[in-house]
């Protein structure tokens, strides 16, 4: 509903002059892509990030949780003997060392393989958008 329209003359002595209409706006040239908060690499970066920490840390925690499972549920796998003297639980344990390089080698991996090159295109995007408003 639009504001009641003000009377031409001032009712009261003291009564403030109605304020003038701000001016219009100049229009601007408008960037030929999204700003940087509306954009669609932010989601696939937020994505690509979120799957690297997930595969990483269910393999870590996966491979750990599957030995405790068989050393409470299957103490009989756990105490067999592999070889001379050495129990299977003994050689599972230790295999926790490379499993876990192995989580930390996959992530450098992923971050390098897909990741980074994400991150610095959004970093050089927000560069540029910086800027251009700088300049304005």
């Amino acid at each position: 509903m639009p504001p009641p329209p003000q009377p031409p003359h001032l009712t009261y002595p003291w009564q403030p002059a109605p304020a003038p209409p701000p001016p219009a706006p100049t229009p601007r040239r408008q960037p030929q892509h999204a700003p940087l908060g509306h954009h669609s690499d932010l989601r696939v970066l937020r994505t690509a990030y979120r799957w690297q920490r997930r595969v990483a840390t269910l393999t870590a925690l996966g491979y750990f949780v599957v030995f405790l499972v068989l050393s409470a549920c299957a103490p009989s796998v756990m105490t067999a003997r592999v070889a001379d003297g050495l129990p299977a639980g003994l050689l599972l344990a230790l295999a926790q060392l490379p499993v876990t390089l192995l989580a930390i080698a996959v992530y450098e991996f992923t971050a390098r393989r897909h990741v980074d090159p994400l991150a610095r295109r959004i970093r050089h995007q927000a560069e540029v958008d910086a800027r251009r408003e700088a300049r304005r």
